[in-house]
């Protein structure tokens, strides 16, 4: 059994980290590493570490918490296995190819970040899944894969089903907390955006539900509501996202969703661990619906 304790980063993975969390500066891979608290990445700002077409601020885009798992990996030089659980945005509906789905761009993102590290990321997304049917599917296929990190895009489904709120938190918490007494890391990615979808008050109410289990159980979340709302909004951005069906991500929807993954786990690695998910802005806390 592994205890759980914080561990120290090799000082030439910890400076490079922090050169992409800090948005790819050149000075900072040559000074001594320094504490990640006092290299912070403005919370309104665009992330300029993203491609253009995928930028968005970080308040936008994450809140953070620790990654043990992901870390005791690094430290050991050794291949990190990455579990991409989820729906039809996991299978990759909409892309025109199994490739351009946004797993397998994940594990290249990574391993971009991660130099020198052997990453695997398995895909075992499920159409039209809700929490409460994923949770016994976690559990099987842990024991099958073995994951140091587990990535769970939930919430869509249970909104659309209006599955009750109160089960669907239930479900979200009870499984986390199963990983996490496995050893395992958990990412959460809350639901897709669309406009019509964002006039929803139950669908809005879900996507707070997961922030709050988020916060609540101290792991990453990607905030895929917000992050898509911001990119929804750019004036060049009509329909430059979605699949045919107005639904389902395209493939540059998800090479975005794909990039603001990686930079919400490389951002979680660095994070100094005290105990608290770190929001880059209170604003992230509420999802108000588009009227």
């Amino acid at each position: 059994m592994v205890r759980r304790m914080a561990f120290a980063l090799p000082q030439s993975l910890l400076a490079l980290l922090l050169t992409v969390a800090v948005g790819g500066s050149a000075a900072l891979a040559q000074a001594p590493a320094a504490s990640p608290a006092e290299q912070p990445t403005p919370a309104d700002a665009v992330d300029t570490s993203l491609s253009p077409e995928c930028r968005v601020p970080g308040s936008k885009l994450y809140t953070l918490g620790p990654l043990r798992a992901v870390k005791r990996a690094l430290k050991n030089s050794r291949a990190i296995h990455v579990l991409a659980i989820g729906s039809s945005s996991t299978v990759g509906i909409g892309a025109t190819s199994p490739a351009a789905a946004y797993p397998v761009r994940l594990e290249g993102e990574l391993e971009k970040l991660f130099p020198g590290i052997e990453i695997e990321v398995t895909n075992r997304g499920l159409s039209g899944e809700i929490a409460a049917g994923a949770a016994e599917r976690i559990r099987n296929t842990i024991a099958e894969v073995e994951p140091d990190l587990v990535i769970w895009q939930v919430g869509t489904n249970d909104a659309l089903a209006r599955v009750e709120i109160e089960t669907f938190a239930q479900s979200l918490d009870e499984t986390i907390k199963w990983i996490a007494s496995h050893r395992i890391d958990v990412v959460l990615v809350d639901p897709q955006y669309t406009a019509s979808l964002a006039r929803d008050d139950y669908y809005g109410r879900i996507v707070k539900t997961v922030q709050s289990v988020a916060q609540r159980e101290r792991v990453p979340l990607v905030l895929r509501y917000e992050a898509m709302r911001y990119l929804s909004s750019q004036p060049t951005a009509s329909g430059r996202y979605l699949a045919r069906d107005q639904f389902h991500l395209n493939d540059l929807g998800y090479r975005c969703m794909a990039e603001h993954v990686a930079r919400a786990i490389t951002l979680a690695v660095v994070e100094p661990e005290q105990g608290a998910v770190t929001v880059p802005n209170a604003a992230t806390a509420a999802v108000t619906p588009t009227r």
